[in-house]
């Protein structure tokens, strides 16, 4: 009797269940495309978030993400694009996570320090990641979507030295420049130490540079970001917006989702 009560038990929540579930579908928040690159010699996945009422008629900001694999940036940073909309002045944009396939050898330039190459066998590469982003990139997603002439540039870590070097060798392709816990660190921080030749001879103009890190991170990191601030601010580049924000509670992998929501409250205001 006890076995025939259980049996009714279970039957009754499997009928609850289903009288309840009406239809399951999947959950999408964007495309997965694929790019053939010539610059790198292999195809590349981008993840890419159109705006809820996304219009192909109009135009929209882009933001490129490094660092954009599902497992690792993507979705937060739409989240917070997402909130920023909803509940502050970012205008509706489109964001292209660059998904990785060799971080290392994509964000580091060419270094001579054998204990560098000993210990990261495929580094040295960025200049290829750069054309890539320059010729290939930017001018597929401008072709397949309408986009207006602001182009935002996220990355950290490795990634932050990858958009360091883009600022300072290449500062047009992109409008706005969120650099976070920058590796300048690598080739004994030789894009540091040419930084001001580099700020001297490329003089296009940027909108916004937002450069942060965490004071819970190691002490090089702090030290560079501090530096590459001031170089900045130092330059004296007309039109430009520096925000340079050291974050007290932040380390190496937090300091990332919190420096991008406070670069948005630095650029967009409250709707309300």
């Amino acid at each position: 009797m006890q076995h025939f009560f259980k049996t009714l038990f279970f039957l009754a929540l499997t009928l609850s269940a289903s009288a309840q579930t009406t239809s399951i579908r999947p959950l999408a928040i964007g495309d997965v495309a694929t790019i053939s690159s010539t610059a790198l010699q292999e195809t590349r996945t981008l993840n890419i978030y159109l705006p809820e009422n996304y219009d192909p008629s109009k135009e929209y900001p882009v933001l490129y993400l490094l660092d954009g694999t599902l497992n690792e940036d993507f979705l937060h940073i739409v989240g917070l694009a997402q909130f920023f909309n909803m509940m502050y002045t970012m205008p509706e944009s489109i964001i292209i996570g660059i998904a990785n396939v060799d971080r290392k050898r994509d964000f580091t330039f060419h270094t001579e320090l054998q204990e560098l190459k000993d210990k990261y066998p495929t580094t040295g590469h960025s200049e290829a990641f750069i054309q890539f982003l320059e010729t290939e990139l930017q001018p597929y997603i401008d072709a397949t979507y309408k986009t207006t002439d602001t182009k935002m540039l996220i990355g950290q870590s490795l990634g932050g030295l990858l958009a360091t070097e883009i600022l300072l060798k290449k500062p047009a392709l992109f409008t706005h420049y969120f650099i976070v816990s920058p590796s300048l660190w690598w080739d004994n921080e030789s894009l540091l130490k040419a930084a001001p030749q580099w700020l001297e001879k490329n003089s296009a103009p940027i909108r916004y540079v937002y450069v942060s890190a965490g004071k819970k991170e190691a002490r090089i990191m702090r030290r560079e970001a501090k530096k590459i601030a001031r170089l900045l601010r130092q330059s004296k580049r007309t039109g430009m917006r520096l925000v340079f924000n050291m974050m007290p509670e932040e380390d190496h992998a937090t300091v990332l989702h919190r420096s991008i929501y406070a670069a948005f409250l630095s650029l967009y205001p409250p709707r309300y």
